[in-house]
């Protein structure tokens, strides 16, 4: 998953009013546009509640504002990955919602496998695990939490808003029964699983 996204601005998308070092900012990833690409709004906090975006909110997050330094590269945060998308949602300085929470949880499962995280065990508590982030050594507490099927399709209607719904040609021919419906995979399939494909 890679996107790339607008940089922080400088002024509430609200109200115009300029940012200053320390002001709370509502972020909003939001779907939008003929193109239906994600777009960055930031607002601040006290006007959040006016911003009613049109198209279809991804995710939020409220942050202090920090002024960019001069000769800082703004492209650096442009790339949205799965990568730069935890590590901005799991800062402890964010403050987090149900849906954000949600994401942060699946993330953590995803870059695991990917081994850009590494488990390091739960809190003292047990009600958080920890990470550690395998190019900044950071430590990274993400809430535990029941992996259910509810949970994975609330996850896949935020994902779908972030990354899109892939496109099907039109006249493009079903898949086969074998591969529509592994069950009825000849058994020689079954027992040669270097001859099927991996994902």
């Amino acid at each position: 998953m890679e996107m790339h996204l607008q940089p922080l601005a400088t002024a509430c998308f609200v109200s115009s009013e300029a940012f200053v070092d320390g002001a709370r900012v509502a972020s909003f990833l939001v779907r939008s546009g003929p193109a239906m690409e994600i777009v960055r709004f930031d607002v601040l906090e006290p006007h959040a509640a006016d911003f009613n975006p049109e198209g279809v909110l991804a995710c939020k997050w409220v942050h202090a504002y920090k002024h960019r330094k001069s000769g800082e590269n703004p492209d650096r945060a442009l790339k949205l990955t799965a990568e730069s998308l935890f590590v901005t949602l799991a800062d402890p300085t964010i403050e987090p919602t149900p849906e954000n929470t949600r994401l942060v949880q699946f993330l953590a499962l995803m870059l695991e496998r990917k081994r850009i995280l590494k488990p390091r065990g739960p809190s003292a508590d047990g009600a958080r695990l920890r990470y550690e982030h395998a190019k900044s050594k950071a430590i990274f507490e993400v809430p535990a939490g029941d992996l259910t099927p509810e949970f994975f399709v609330a996850v896949q209607e935020q994902l779908s808003v972030l990354v899109g719904v892939p496109k099907v040609k039109l006249g493009t021919p079903p898949l086969p029964a074998e591969v529509a419906r592994p069950e009825t995979a000849p058994a020689e399939a079954l027992a040669n699983p270097q001859s099927t494909v991996s994902a």
